[in-house]
C-alpha cells in the first residue's frame, strides 16, 4: 500500500507543477523566446524553449529549483556545454549551449576531460557531488554546440522517463497574447482515384483573414472526391518578439464533428522522428515548407495525438458541401480558426500505373536485391506502404560504383535501412578510404554517408532515400593556425586557436600535445574552430614549448601541425 501511495504521490506532484510556482526563471533578464516547445525542426521536435540572451553570451544562468547536478555533457555539436539538474519532484531541468560552467563545476569537467583525454565528455554524477539551491548561479549562457546564435536552451523533463515536458505550462513570466497565424492550406488526394480540384496532385491555397477567422482567398468551395487529407502551414509569435515559434495544438472538425486533435504537452525522444510523418514530408523536401497534417499514416505511432477518427481522413463521397474547420491554439489559450468549404464532385480518375519493382509494407521487414545492389528495411521504418523503386546509372569518373537512386527522397525513413552495393574498380588498398555519398539531385553536391567496404562490396545504414554512389577520401584535413606565426611566434597571449576542416568524410578526432603532454582543445564544430586556453596549473611557462596537433577524419586521413614557441 505504501508503494502504491508513493507512486501516486509522484504522479500527483508531476501533474501539479502548473499550479505551483515550483520553478524560478533560469535567467534574471526578461524571458523572450526564439523557440518554443514542440516547434518543428529537421527530423525532430524542439524539446524545450530557447530563451534570448540579448544577443550576447555570458548571461548568468540559475538553477530553476532545488536539486543536484546529475549529468554534465560537453560536445562540439548538439547542446554543446550542457547541465542537467534532478529535482525532488521527479523532474530534471536542462540548460544547453552554455558558454562555461561556474568555477567548481568547470574545474571538475576539465579534470575529467584530461583524465579521459577527450574534449567530448558525458559525465553522470552522484547526488552529493554538486547540490544546488533554487536561484543558485550554475553557468553562463553561450552559443556552443549546434546553436544558431547566443541563447539558453532550457528544458523540463520527467526524470524517470526522460520525456521532455512543455515548460510554458509551468508559470514562467512569459507574456503571450498573440494567437497563432495560419499561412496556407494544403489539400491532398490520398489515393490514386481521389482528386482535389479535379487533379490527383496536392494543392496549396493562400489564406486571408477577415471577420475574426482565416479563410481561403476568395472563399471558394474546393471540389474534392475520394480519400482527402488536410494540412496547415502556421506560425506563432509571442509578445515582444518576432521569432517564429510553433503552435501548441490544433484540431480538425468536419461538419462540426471532431476528426483529429494533436497537442504538444510531452513526447519521447524515441518518437521525435515521427515529425517526418506529422508534416507533409514531400512538400517539405520540395519547397522547404512544413505543413502539419490532420491525417495519420498507418505507421505513425506518435503519442501526441489526442483524438483521431478514421486516421483523420475525409472520405468525400455522395454529393454536397462540407464545412471544414481547423482550430489552432498556443499554450496560453490564444486561438485562431481556419474555415472553408469543400464540395464533393465525383470524377472518373484513372488509377496511376503501379511503378516500382516491389511492394513494401509499413508493418513488415522488406528487402530487395539485384546482382549489384541490396536493401533491407526493418519493420516500422516506413510510415505507409510504398512501391519500391530503384534506378541506376553507370559509374562516372571519380566514383567507384554505379549511381543508385534509391526510391524517392520525398519519402521519409523512420529508422535506417541497410544497403549493400557492389563496387567498381575500387582497389583493395583503397577500401579503407571508400565511403558512400548522398547526392543532391538538384545541385549535384554531395555529402558523406560513410559505410564499410570489403571484398568488392560496400555496406551502410542510410537514414534517407535518395541518390547514392561510392567515392574515396584520401585527402587529410586542413589546419590553419590563427595564433602562431611561422610555426614559432605566438600572437595571442591567453590561447592557441586553429581553423580545421575536412572536404568529405568529416572530422573524427583532434589530438593536441604541449611539451609531450595531452592538451585540451575545445572544438566548435559549426565555426570549424579549435581553441586551447593556457592553464598554469598544468603547464609551466616562461620557456620554450613544443606543440604537436593531429587532426584525423573518418577515413583515418591525418594532418599534423608542429610548432615551437615561447610562453
Amino acid at each position: 500500500m505504501t508503494k502504491i501511495f508513493t507512486v501516486l504521490l509522484f504522479f500527483y506532484a508531476v501533474a501539479s507543477f502548473g499550479q505551483e510556482d515550483y520553478y524560478s526563471a533560469p535567467v534574471k533578464i526578461p524571458i523572450l523566446l526564439s523557440g518554443n516547445f514542440g516547434e518543428l525542426r529537421s527530423n525532430h521536435f524542439h524539446s524545450g524553449i530557447d530563451i534570448k540572451t540579448e544577443g550576447v553570451t555570458g548571461i548568468s544562468v540559475y538553477a530553476a529549483a532545488d536539486g543536484f547536478v546529475s549529468r554534465i555533457s560537453v560536445s562540439p555539436t548538439g547542446y554543446g556545454n550542457a547541465l542537467y539538474i534532478d529535482h525532488p519532484n521527479g523532474t530534471t531541468t536542462v540548460y544547453g549551449h552554455l558558454q562555461n560552467f561556474r568555477k567548481d563545476i568547470a574545474a571538475f569537467v576539465k579534470e575529467s576531460q584530461y583524465k579521459q583525454k577527450s574534449f567530448r565528455v558525458n559525465l553522470m554524477l552522484s547526488p552529493e557531488k554538486f547540490e544546488v539551491k533554487k536561484g543558485e548561479m550554475i553557468a553562463k549562457s553561450g552559443n556552443t554546440g549546434s546553436s544558431g546564435g547566443p541563447h539558453l536552451h532550457f528544458e523540463i523533463r520527467n526524470t524517470k522517463t526522460e520525456h521532455p515536458l512543455n515548460p510554458l505550462k509551468y508559470n514562467f513570466n512569459i507574456k503571450d497574447t498573440k494567437p497563432p497565424r495560419v499561412l496556407s492550406l494544403l489539400i491532398a488526394p490520398l489515393t490514386d482515384t481521389s482528386h482535389v480540384n479535379y487533379e490527383t496532385r496536392k494543392r496549396r491555397y493562400p489564406i486571408i483573414f477577415y471577420d475574426g477567422k482565416y479563410h481561403i482567398k476568395n472563399n471558394p468551395s474546393i471540389p474534392v472526391y475520394g480519400a482527402i487529407g488536410f494540412a496547415i502551414e502556421s506560425v506563432d509569435y509571442l509578445n515582444d518578439s518576432w521569432s517564429k515559434c510553433g503552435i501548441y495544438s490544433y484540431q480538425l472538425t468536419i461538419d462540426n464533428e471532431l476528426y483529429f486533435s494533436n497537442s504538444m504537452d510531452e513526447f519521447s525522444f524515441n518518437e521525435t522522428r515521427y515529425i517526418n510523418s506529422l508534416i507533409d514530408y514531400e512538400t517539405y523536401i520540395k519547397l522547404h515548407r512544413r505543413f502539419q497534417k490532420t491525417w495519420v499514416e498507418p505507421g505513425n505511432k506518435l503519442s501526441t495525438y489526442n483524438f483521431v477518427k478514421g486516421n483523420g481522413v475525409f472520405n468525400a463521397s455522395g454529393a454536397g458541401i462540407h464545412k471544414i474547420r481547423i482550430q489552432l491554439k498556443d499554450t496560453y489559450g490564444n486561438s485562431s480558426v481556419l474555415e472553408f468549404n469543400v464540395a464533393v464532385k465525383p470524377k472518373s480518375i484513372a488509377g496511376k500505373a503501379q511503378e516500382g519493382k516491389k511492394h513494401f509494407y509499413f508493418d513488415k521487414e522488406n528487402s530487395y536485391k539485384t546482382d549489384d545492389f541490396q536493401i533491407s528495411i526493418p519493420e516500422g521504418a516506413l510510415y505507409s506502404d510504398i512501391n519500391f523503386q530503384l534506378k541506376t546509372a553507370p559509374e562516372i569518373q571519380g566514383n567507384f560504383s554505379k549511381t543508385y537512386t534509391i526510391h524517392k527522397n520525398t519519402v521519409a525513413l523512420h529508422t535506417p535501412a541497410t544497403i549493400r552495393v557492389k563496387t567498381k574498380n575500387l582497389p583493395a588498398n583503397l577500401e579503407s578510404k571508400a565511403l558512400f555519398v548522398v547526392i543532391d539531385e538538384k545541385t549535384g553536391k554531395y555529402w558523406a554517408a560513410n559505410g564499410s567496404f570489403e571484398n568488392g562490396w560496400g555496406s551502410a545504414k542510410i537514414k534517407q532515400f535518395g541518390e547514392y554512389t561510392v567515392k574515396v577520401d584520401t585527402v587529410p584535413p586542413t589546419i590553419k593556425p590563427l595564433s602562431i606565426k611561422n610555426r614559432n611566434t605566438l600572437t595571442e597571449a591567453t590561447q592557441i586557436r586553429f581553423k580545421i576542416s575536412d572536404d568529405l568524410a568529416g572530422i573524427k578526432k583532434v589530438e593536441g600535445y604541449l611539451d609531450g603532454k595531452w592538451a585540451l582543445f575545445e572544438y566548435d564544430a559549426k565555426r570549424h574552430l579549435i581553441t586551447h586556453k593556457f592553464d598554469k596549473t598544468r603547464f609551466s611557462f616562461g620557456k620554450k614549448h613544443t606543440l604537436k596537433l593531429t587532426v584525423t577524419d573518418y577515413r583515418n586521413n591525418k594532418k599534423t601541425y608542429e610548432a615551437t614557441f615561447r610562453k
